[in-house]
């Protein structure tokens, strides 16, 4: 237990500032999985599995007396999700890859479409809504704003396993929310990647944006050809 437990309460200090390494690590495998994810890799999937566990630990300051000492309920609670819609990211990118023979991308991006927006536009409302109630009960930190994080980061993470393109979108707007909120709880690195997210997030768009235009056409002449 000696050596997980430093490995568990390892920090760098930054400005004076005491950082857990686990934050950086988790943020830092949270990154590799949005390059994977750009990239419509399959192992962006575990790799986030990875970063979200760590950090789940790392949002529960109170709770494991970390140097914020803030317990970010919607933060720490998104975690357990992302992991619960990663592993069904994980199988219907893997079964998209087999049926393909195992030749190129695992998605082939798509828009949501009107019913896809209504689904997403409902639960973002709903959602919002039922978590600042809960979030503010439990005392989070910034209720309203982590309760937007968290409900976008749900449906962010179930677009891209759907392959929507809109996805990448949801993301700009949570990261618009989560910077400010994690400058002021003092999760630094945290609030860093997010800026780094931001970057990928806007080139992620782009490039899915061009698959969207380019594949998609291809997948429907080739369909036709073969009498689909």
């Amino acid at each position: 237990m000696g050596v997980l437990g430093w490995l568990f309460d390892a920090q760098v200090s930054i400005a004076g500032h005491p950082i857990l390494w686990r934050e950086i690590i988790g943020n830092l495998f949270g990154l590799a999985s949005a390059v994977g994810g750009l990239r419509r890799q399959i192992w962006a999937w575990p790799v986030g599995i990875v970063g979200n566990a760590l950090l789940f630990t790392v949002f529960l300051g109170g709770v494991f007396n970390t140097p914020q000492a803030t317990d970010l309920y919607g933060q720490a609670g998104r975690q357990v999700f992302f992991i619960a819609v990663a592993v069904y990211g994980w199988v219907r990118w893997s079964s998209t890859r087999r049926a393909s023979g195992g030749e190129g991308p695992a998605v082939v991006p798509r828009w949501a479409g009107r019913r896809g927006w209504i689904q997403l536009g409902t639960v973002a409302v709903v959602g919002t809504a039922g978590c600042y109630l809960l979030f503010r009960e439990l005392g989070s930190y910034g209720p309203l704003a982590d309760a937007w994080i968290f409900t976008g980061s749900l449906l962010a993470t179930y677009g891209m396993a759907r392959g929507w393109t809109e996805f990448w979108l949801i993301w700009i707007a949570v990261d618009a929310v989560g910077v400010p909120l994690l400058l002021q709880a003092g999760y630094y690195p945290s609030a860093v990647l997010y800026l780094v997210y931001a970057g990928v997030v806007l080139y992620g768009f782009t490039v899915w944006l061009r698959a969207q235009r380019t594949e998609a056409p291809q997948r429907v002449t080739a369909a036709a050809g073969s009498g689909v």
